[in-house]
């Protein structure tokens, strides 16, 4: 079994060095999958050398995620956690960018808004959970609420400072041209500020995507991170929680990788320079 890990490391890393005479479009592809059979090499080594009883190896894991697939009660976890994350991001978003933009916007706003966002974001979400159980109970509505907290300060943040970095030079040229009030802000500070706001999109998806596991875990019955937990505690069956950690991974892969197409728009695509 050790030289089956070995060599896995060594294909991959061979793969790695093959990867630059492939074509751009596989590319992409190569090089992360090369990077994952190294991981999975090493942690395949690790375990065979610690001796290790508990922790489990790729295989155990492989085996206990095809005993998860196969008991059909997978499928009802993601659907939870993608539902509560869906409706949380969603919510945020749809606060948090315009507040930001408001925010950012105007200097009153600003000075009125901004220590009281600054003085609420570190609060972690985490320890909001006891509120949230209180308020809405054990179920889907504390798991948005949280993901709404997670998600809505890492966007309001995000899209103030979208707005007050744009430089002044594009906004006295626009109103050299006649642009004011909102056809200014709508034609131009929007439109300018838009590249950063995807970016802390992406960064508001990953926290919420982070925080409703952690909440699953210990105010929720049901979810992925109530699976970890319900699987910690049947039996100290860790097959089934590193299992579980490697669907909330690929999960989150997917999740970004949804995220960025918004990156393609043309009115956002001169932001993401190609190097």
């Amino acid at each position: 079994m050790t030289w089956v890990f070995i060599a896995m490391i060594v294909l991959a890393a061979a793969g790695v060095k093959l990867q630059d005479s492939l074509r751009d479009s596989l590319r992409p592809l190569v090089a992360p999958l090369c990077v994952a059979m190294i991981g999975v090499g090493l942690w395949g080594l690790a375990v065979i050398w610690t001796g290790s009883r508990v922790f489990p190896g790729p295989l155990q894991t492989c085996l206990g995620l095809a005993e998860l697939i196969e008991s059909e009660r997978l499928w009802g976890d993601i659907i939870a956690s993608l539902f509560r994350v869906t409706w949380g991001f969603f919510l945020a978003a749809s606060v948090g960018i315009p507040l930001g933009l408001v925010v950012g916007w105007n200097m009153r706003v600003f000075t009125a808004m901004n220590p009281i966002i600054q003085g609420l974001r570190p609060i972690s979400p985490i320890a909001w959970i006891p509120i949230a159980i209180l308020w809405f109970g054990i179920g889907d509505g504390a798991g948005i609420f949280l993901i709404f907290l997670s998600a809505f300060f890492p966007i309001a943040v995000g899209t103030t400072a979208a707005v007050r970095n744009i430089s002044l030079v594009h906004q006295r040229s626009a109103e050299n041209f006649g642009l004011a009030g909102l056809e200014l802000f709508r034609r131009v500070v929007f439109p300018a500020a838009m590249p950063q706001i995807i970016t802390s999109l992406r960064i508001a998806l990953g926290v919420a995507w982070l925080v409703i596991v952690a909440a699953e875990m210990v105010g929720m019955d049901s979810g992925l991170g109530y699976l970890i937990n319900d699987a910690r505690n049947a039996g100290s069956r860790y097959d089934l929680v590193v299992a579980t950690m490697v669907v909330i991974g690929m999960i989150g892969i997917v999740l970004d990788l949804l995220i960025r197409q918004l990156e393609r728009f043309d009115e956002v695509r001169w932001g993401y320079e190609k190097r």
